[in-house]
């Protein structure tokens, strides 16, 4: 079979495709004949070696969705021919979906619905499953609460609006004004450019004087600013930072609100099995759908890495094999 190897960690033009023998599934895994696999900026972490180093060589990917070619001898519940999709990020690594073939522990897929776009699905695991950790299991959103989604033309951002919106709660994101449209399309009530001067005055002005929860993957940048726009009782939930030293200008206005911060990885997820259940189940609603802004193939892997860390653009990549 075709896969994308790297043997040694680098920029992207360590990657290139590959014949390699098709891999067994152990025991516990699945052999999934790979429709398409999401491209994330974890892969590029793992390709540098900014992350823990999977061992060398190997094939990078941690999205995927699929057709199960094969089955452990003590797996149950799936069969061949069985529609699947997952991620391997959170306990442990699992890499391996730029390839035509992947062997995939069964603790970290679940099933597909018919309905359900693979390519899409392919797409849809670390962006998905964050945002659902963070709104679902972390920020406990309800109906008619005023959501924050910062940055939703992002791949969690978007998902992030689709299931504020599936939980009616009345969401407000930033985005550059070419996806406010778009945005508005997906659930969000109001999109607002994340470049405007007055913009914690917009965000206060869109939630009656304070949002309920907000997503946050800049901390660096807004740590402050949650707090300046939250009502009492906030919950913030942090994804991530540029910077790793954020800091506050002035905590106040966070005591003063009893401001609740959650900071949290995907990593951490308890059982992967659960989120992707319920992103399956909005998507086989029709509640939730990743936006697709490029596909590649396997000879574009690097193209495609690269473009995830500079490029500007709506929802999601993939790598079809």
């Amino acid at each position: 079979m075709r896969a994308v190897r790297l043997h040694e960690h680098g920029d992207e033009e360590v990657l290139s495709v590959e014949d390699v023998d098709r891999p067994s599934p152990d025991e516990d895994e699945l052999l999934v004949e790979v429709a398409a696999a999401g491209v994330n900026p974890v892969d590029t972490y793992f390709r540098d070696g900014s992350y823990e180093p999977v061992g060398l060589p190997f094939t990078p990917g941690v999205d995927f969705a699929g057709v199960v070619t094969e089955t452990g001898d003590a797996v149950e519940g799936f069969a061949e021919g069985d529609r699947v999709f997952g991620t391997g990020i959170g306990n442990g690594s699992f890499q391996g979906a730029y390839a035509e073939y992947a062997t995939v522990p069964t603790d970290r897929v679940v099933g597909l619905p018919d309905d359900a776009d693979l390519t899409e699905a392919g797409a849809a695991g670390v962006a998905a499953v964050t945002a659902w950790r963070a709104l679902v299991d972390h920020a406990d959103l309800v109906p008619a609460e005023y959501c924050l989604v910062h940055g939703g033309s992002g791949g969690v951002g978007h998902t992030a609006v689709q299931i504020a919106d599936a939980v009616s709660a009345r969401t407000i994101t930033t985005a550059s004004e070419a996806y406010h449209d778009d945005l508005e399309s997906l659930g969000a009530e109001t999109v607002l450019d994340y470049a405007r001067d007055d913009l914690a005055d917009a965000v206060l002005e869109a939630s009656d004087g304070g949002v309920d929860a907000i997503l946050d993957h800049r901390l660096d940048d807004y740590l402050q600013f949650d707090a300046d726009v939250a009502a009492t009782g906030c919950r913030v939930v942090g994804i991530g930072e540029n910077s790793p030293d954020p800091g506050f200008t002035n905590d106040g206005a966070a005591r003063s609100k009893d401001v609740n911060y959650q900071f949290m990885s995907m990593f951490n997820t308890p059982d992967l099995r659960v989120p992707l259940r319920g992103v399956a189940y909005l998507m086989e609603r029709g509640a939730l759908s990743i936006e697709l802004a490029r596909t590649y193939d396997l000879e574009e892997a690097g193209q495609a890495q690269d473009a995830v860390m500079s490029d500007s653009f709506l929802g999601k990549l993939v790598v079809e094999p």
